[in-house]
């Protein structure tokens, strides 16, 4: 089956994740990839994953920069060290030389081109600090306490019926809720 599994992701262009901890890679426990992210296979060895750690669609993880290579005839390389408890949004694109602290949100769609200090929510492109993740986590529980949340019923995982699929999208109409 692993070998299925790499043949997938070559087909696609792309390493698994178990391939890039053989070339170097660092990775902690509970790794989160969801599909097609990048984790820069020319310099895997200089990327290193905390524990906790989920990457959502389409990020990037990047430990070479091109653009110098035609102007200097030499490509910038750096490492890339992502903490613990940390969630990289949709799209989102983690250039060379970057730390990402521990117990950090990076919203989607960031470009994240200097370090993120622990205990943060960044977002935008190039990323910024909007707010402690303290103030983010306590924004979301007050929002939460008037919001719909659903529980697995409610999702593919748990075979979720068009009933509750057409309750769930009335309910969400004028706003969001929150999923198990």
């Amino acid at each position: 089956m692993n070998y299925l599994k790499e043949f997938v992701y070559r087909l696609r262009g792309e390493y698994t994740t178990e391939k890039l901890v053989k070339m170097g890679m660092k990775v902690g426990k509970n790794f989160g990839r969801l599909n097609g992210v990048i984790l820069d296979p020319s310099h895997c060895w200089l990327i290193e994953i905390g524990n906790n750690v989920t990457m959502a669609p389409r990020v990037h993880i990047l430990c070479h920069d091109a653009s110098t290579k035609k102007f200097l005839g030499y490509t910038k390389i750096g490492r890339v060290t992502i903490g613990d408890n940390v969630f990289i949004g949709a799209e989102s694109v983690v250039l060379p030389g970057v730390h990402i602290g521990n117990n950090v949100v990076v919203g989607a769609n960031s470009t994240v081109t200097h370090d993120i200090p622990d205990n943060s929510v960044a977002v935008g492109s190039p990323a910024r600090i909007i707010s402690s993740l303290d103030q983010y986590i306590e924004k979301e529980q007050k929002q939460m306490n008037d919001a719909p949340c659903y529980g697995k019923e409610f999702t593919l995982g748990g075979n979720v019926s068009m009933e509750l699929r057409t309750r769930q999208k009335d309910e969400l109409e004028k706003g969001i809720g929150y999923i198990v």
